[in-house]
């Protein structure tokens, strides 16, 4: 977008795109300019290294802090090596679809900014697996990468494309997200059902025994469960040797945000108003899945928000929705919340905040 300028006038540019003035554009163009800031290297690397009690080691994995960025945000794996530079702790890229696909028609991403929400319509948009297969094959290991596989909407066999995905990425990946919890592909979240779910899981598995390498499997689950779903998902997968589990994706439901801007566009809402039930519904999957290692995301929008998600249960954290509304200065914040509260718990690392409050938060009596 910017290549052609010199570095002088890019850096000018560049300052002149603050976060008040993507908050004024299309919210399409604000995140294509921000995945244009990173490719240029226009975000300012982080300066220090992360304290020691951030790290952590998830499904074998040696992660420099545990906060990733969320699928969503770098669809294409343009800027993986860039989010770590900043101080990402991981980044998944995706969701990947086999074939390249538009998406929805636009418009299909929506602010709800008095919330601080995001409601998305946009259907895995993405340049399929050859253009970020190309893209990943010499990539430098420095990042923690994950890469989230998904089916394409006119698919005759959703199963078979996660499979594809699996087979593609599973030497390129450090972790592989099985995305079955968008609801913005006609049935997709159908295969969250018990009879559905274990055939999928069971294909893809397959697929990952037969690679060169042990990828780690994660699966991305909505927050829009009821109790008889979640129990079904949980017996399907302490029947399977998955690594982990995602909670969650975005919302359906509107009740946080009824009678706001844009409130009524279908889609997904994400962001700060879908907190509470993503973190809930987090902590209730934990219960019910004991030491399983689980990601937590949806509405991170703070380090208070940040430790609670651990409290409900997180080994490490996503985000992304509340970046539009907070900056990138927002990731600072949280890793320095969290090591605050390390310290202020008396642990020797980020483990130690882990579970303190699944309980309260699966019951409901907590939140934010």
């Amino acid at each position: 977008m910017f290549s052609s300028l010199s570095p002088l006038l890019r850096s000018g540019l560049m300052q002149g795109i603050t976060r008040d003035a993507l908050l004024k554009m299309d919210p399409e163009i604000a995140h294509r300019a921000t995945i244009s800031a990173l490719k240029l290297g226009l975000v300012p690397a982080q300066a220090d290294s992360d304290p020691a009690e951030l790290s952590l080691n998830l499904c074998g994995l040696d992660l420099k802090n545990p906060v990733g960025m969320a699928a969503g945000f770098d669809k294409n794996a343009e800027v993986p090596e860039a989010l770590g530079r900043i101080g990402f702790g991981f980044a998944e890229v995706g969701t990947l679809t086999p074939r390249p696909q538009t998406g929805n028609p636009k418009p299909r991403l929506f602010r709800v900014s008095e919330a601080g929400g995001v409601i998305n319509r946009m259907g895995f948009n993405n340049e399929g697996h050859d253009a970020a297969f190309q893209r990943l094959a010499d990539r430098r290991v420095s990042t923690i990468l994950g890469v989230n596989v998904g089916a394409n909407k006119d698919s005759t066999d959703f199963v078979a494309d996660y499979v594809a995905g699996v087979k593609r990425f599973a030497t390129k990946a450090d972790y592989l997200t099985v995305n079955i919890s968008s609801p913005n592909t006609p049935g997709l979240r159908d295969l969250q059902s018990h009879d559905a779910l274990r055939k999928l899981l069971g294909a893809v598995l397959e697929e990952r025994a037969a690679a060169s390498i042990r990828v780690p499997v994660f699966l991305k689950i909505a927050p829009d469960l009821n109790e008889t779903e979640m129990d079904e998902i949980a017996g399907v997968i302490q029947a399977t040797n998955l690594d982990g589990l995602i909670v969650s994706n975005t919302t359906i439901g509107r009740d946080t945000v009824a009678g706001l801007p844009y409130a009524e566009e279908t889609g997904g809402l994400s962001g700060k108003p879908l907190f509470n039930l993503a973190t809930q519904k987090l902590a209730q999957m934990r219960l019910r899945l004991g030491e399983l290692p689980i990601i937590g995301v949806g509405g991170v929008h703070s380090a208070e928000s940040a430790v609670a998600k651990f409290a409900a249960g997180a080994n490490a954290i996503q985000l992304y929705s509340a970046l539009v509304f907070e900056g990138m200065e927002l990731l600072g914040d949280i890793k320095t919340g969290l090591t605050k509260a390390i310290r202020a718990g008396g642990h020797t690392s980020v483990a130690g905040l882990t579970g303190t409050a699944v309980t309260d938060w699966a019951s409901g009596k907590a939140g934010i």
